[in-house]
């Protein structure tokens, strides 16, 4: 019983010219399914064969487009939303410093997809079997021959006649190609046991051989210049200068950024003369001035500023912040006890800041009315 099924009728021809004028006139003929197969490339064949153009170009296209948006979408994800820098005063999204990025993605989404598209949609990957394979057609045409091959499975197929439509084309060596019943499908085996076990082995071996050579065997560092940077690490000695101290003393009159002197250290009497509160009087500045006042205040001077610390026995009581004495202090007075603390009452000018202060002074100002309204002030 013969268990081969007929793939395709096969015949050779001796010139580019030959192969030129068989593929032309067996397109015109109305045949579709047939390949020819040359020992390299002939000029003009895909107009002798009728082709449509491929459609490697839109996958391409595809990929380039999705290449760039994730570029771009990761880019900017990080810029804005998970490591946002200010570099050189630049927005966060800096679009320039995206396109270096966004183009080489784009090239190598489109280069690595682009390929392994072919290699899927057009040799079938992974089944690498094939009837033309060793065959003695397949050994004339890689050689110095040129082959043309037209399949069974064509709708004006017929064996006889297409035995000698090919011999009237002057084919020679016309012969059938059959092939098993269980490559007939000729499909996609990406689920086949045996090609899993063949990538999980690929994969075990490249990963263990690659972290046996460059981490066991000959450990390279792809950079160096992070790792070993020219930089003084702190409480650590330097030979640069002469006594061999790395930490230096800042210049005399050194302001750190973001920080400005304080001028009336040790002058409670000038801060109230001298200083003013900068922020208006608004909603959004005294809900900011609550928070800071909840947070740092009322440990000691209760939630409402009355004195009743939640620290009971543990310090002194602080007077109430609404007695005549603080009521008629300026807000430069307030603000000076913030910073420089008075009586066992810390600074808190490394806590809170310099706006978050005068805040608080707005919020103290507000529990002062509420606590001492007047009956103009419920109309």
């Amino acid at each position: 019983m013969n268990d081969k099924l007929l793939y395709s009728i096969t015949a050779i021809f001796d010139s580019p010219d030959e192969i030129i004028h068989a593929a032309h006139e067996t397109s015109s003929a109305g045949y579709t399914r047939f390949d020819v197969n040359t020992p390299y490339p002939v000029h003009g064949m895909d107009r002798a064969m009728n082709l449509k153009p491929t459609r490697l170009g839109f996958f391409s296209l595809v990929f380039g487009i999705l290449g760039a948006a994730s570029a771009i979408l990761f880019m900017s994800w990080i810029s804005l939303v998970d490591y946002p820098l200010v570099i050189g005063g630049k927005p966060f999204w800096s679009w320039p410093a995206f396109v270096p990025v966004a183009f080489e993605v784009t090239v190598l989404l489109v280069a690595v997809l682009t390929v392994v598209t072919m290699i899927v949609l057009y040799f079938k990957f992974p089944n690498n079997s094939h009837p033309l394979h060793d065959t003695p057609y397949m050994k004339r045409v890689s050689s110095d021959k040129f082959g043309i091959s037209i399949q069974a499975d064509d709708p004006k197929f017929n064996e006889r006649d297409v035995s000698d439509f090919l011999g009237k084309l002057g084919g020679k060596e016309i012969a059938p190609v059959y092939f098993d019943t269980e490559d007939l499908g000729h499909g996609h085996r990406f689920f086949e046991p045996k090609f899993l076990l063949v990538l999980a082995v690929m994969a075990i071996v490249v990963s263990g051989g690659t972290y046996v050579i460059f981490n066991q065997i000959m450990f390279m560092e792809p950079f160096t210049w992070m790792s070993t940077q020219a930089k003084q690490k702190a409480q650590r000695p330097s030979e640069l200068f002469k006594d061999g101290i790395g930490m230096r003393r800042p210049v005399q009159g050194t302001v750190a950024r973001g920080f400005l002197p304080y001028a009336f250290t040790g002058n409670p009497d000038a801060a109230g003369r001298s200083l003013l509160n900068p922020l208006p009087m608004t909603k959004d500045v005294i809900e900011r001035g609550k928070a800071g006042f909840l947070t740092y205040c009322s440990p000691c001077h209760g939630n409402f500023g009355a004195g009743d610390s939640r620290l009971r026995g543990q310090f002194p009581n602080p007077p109430t912040l609404h007695s005549d004495k603080v009521r008629n202090w300026p807000d430069g007075s307030i603000y000076h006890v913030i910073t420089e603390g008075q009586n066992v009452m810390p600074s808190y000018a490394s806590q809170i800041s310099r706006d978050d202060r005068w805040a608080i002074v707005n919020y103290m100002r507000v529990m002062q009315r509420a606590h001492n309204a007047k009956e103009s002030d419920l109309k």
